[in-house]
């Protein structure tokens, strides 16, 4: 049987673990897909790199595009990440009609529109399961488990980086700045981990669900963006005094005909399910119509989940050649020329409750000045917790508020801090008090 024939580019933690078992589990492969798999190209920048696995030398080139160009490759497989050259390795695939597996969440974020028409109009198969959370088979979910009811809520932990340093935070009450380290020294945070550690990569994702669930395309500007730089470990303490524990949750909700689209940390109740997930873990609840609250958990990053994602898409793939069928729907599951847009709900106009931190000077009235500040707002006060006095020394007020509107809880933290009495920055974080947001 001709077998189906795989370029990789790629060969960091997910591309040599996706090499690997190409080559080291052939049999298995083929007896899964039904056709036999076979690596033949691999695009490298340094082919005297040792890796973890290398294939053999006979395979690499330095240029990506030979791996698209190569008549001899059926299934082209982009592990490099990022716009460039990315992008154009995507649309040159798809004007080839091969198939192409990513795993790259900013590409499909930033240009997905873009990435999705070309393999819908070409029909060739589009594989991105790896882009989102890595092995959970969330974007499988969406597009066939789910194609026969409503999504109406996505909401979840997807960066593992974030996670496990919260996690860590709650666990030891370490600094950020700490934890980041030994992320970083384990691998877990890259060198630079802005993405990471400021959103953008659960942004991303969100941006990438959102338009698989919600069936419209969107702007990734349109995701607000919050990191976790700023939690510190008073933050930890104090939500679990008040019976919470901080995530970072990417949000996608659709209401009516518009769409909520965010990404910041989040007070979820203890007893909550997600509030328990850990360390390099993601979680994703899903709330459809007739389904009703799901929840999948796993590893959402690393060679070995990741890898699994990538190569579920290729194996996938390779079950459509063995039985002559073309691709068996659009990449999104309708048609990107077919969907409206729907306009964003503006982060001013979400509604919750609030947890502030505010640093002030230990004198009389600075309590009232707040409450007054927030009153003149319509926003009141469920609970306070002030720390232990420490002569000549700011204080800590910790704030919780009922619910209240965006736009009101920033006018009043305008005022507040255009008073003068804020000796640092005011602490904000939303709170789910169902552990849904």
């Amino acid at each position: 049987m001709k077998p189906v024939r795989i370029g990789l580019i790629g060969l960091g933690a997910v591309g040599s673990q996706v090499a690997r078992i190409l080559t080291e589990e052939a049999e298995s492969l083929q007896a899964r897909a039904g056709i036999p798999l076979r690596l033949v190209k691999v695009a490298v920048r340094d082919t005297g790199k040792k890796r973890g696995f290398t294939p053999d030398s006979g395979l690499l080139t330095t240029e990506p595009f030979d791996v698209v160009n190569s008549p001899e490759v059926d299934i082209v497989v982009e592990l490099i990440g990022g716009e460039d050259p990315a992008f154009d390795l995507a649309m040159a695939a798809a004007r080839k009609r091969k198939g192409f597996v990513t795993a790259n969440k900013l590409l499909l974020a930033l240009r997905g529109a873009e990435v999705f028409s070309a393999f819908e109009k070409s029909g060739a198969r589009l594989g991105f399961e790896a882009a989102v959370a890595g092995a959970i088979p969330i974007i499988r979910s969406i597009r066939e488990s789910f194609s026969g009811d409503q999504v109406e809520l996505i909401q979840g932990i997807v960066n593992g980086t974030g996670n496990y340093i919260l996690s860590r935070m709650t666990d030891e009450g370490s600094r950020f700045e700490d934890v980041l380290k030994d992320a970083q020294a384990l691998g877990y945070a890259e060198a630079d981990p802005t993405l990471d550690v400021e959103g953008i990569d659960s942004a991303h994702k969100v941006a990438i669900l959102a338009a698989l669930a919600f069936e419209t395309m969107v702007d990734f500007s349109d995701v607000y963006t919050e990191g976790i730089t700023n939690i510190t470990p008073e933050d930890i303490i104090s939500a679990r005094e008040l019976g919470y524990r901080i995530k970072l949750l990417g949000v996608a909700r659709r209401v009516d005909d518009t769409i909520s689209l965010r990404v910041h940390p989040t007070m979820l109740p203890q007893k909550d399910l997600m509030a328990n997930v850990d360390g390099p873990f993601n979680a994703i609840h899903i709330l459809s119509s007739q389904a009703g609250a799901s929840t999948l958990v796993g590893r959402g990053a690393g060679g070995g989940p990741t890898a699994t994602a990538v190569l579920s898409d290729i194996v996938s793939m390779a079950r459509d050649i063995a039985s002559g069928a073309g691709a068996r729907m659009a990449p999104l599951g309708a048609p990107v020329g077919g969907m409206d847009k729907l306009p964003v709900i503006p982060i001013d106009e979400l509604e919750s409750e609030y947890y502030l931190r505010f640093t002030v000077p230990d004198r009389p009235n600075v309590l009232a000045q707040i409450a007054g500040a927030l009153g003149d707002n319509g926003i009141s006060i469920a609970s306070m917790i002030q720390r232990e006095r420490k002569e000549n020394q700011p204080v800590s007020v910790v704030l919780m508020t009922h619910n209240a509107v965006e736009a009101d809880m920033k006018k009043s933290l305008a005022h507040i801090e255009s008073s003068g009495i804020c000796l640092a920055p005011t602490m904000i974080i939303r709170i789910a008090e169902n552990g849904r947001d």
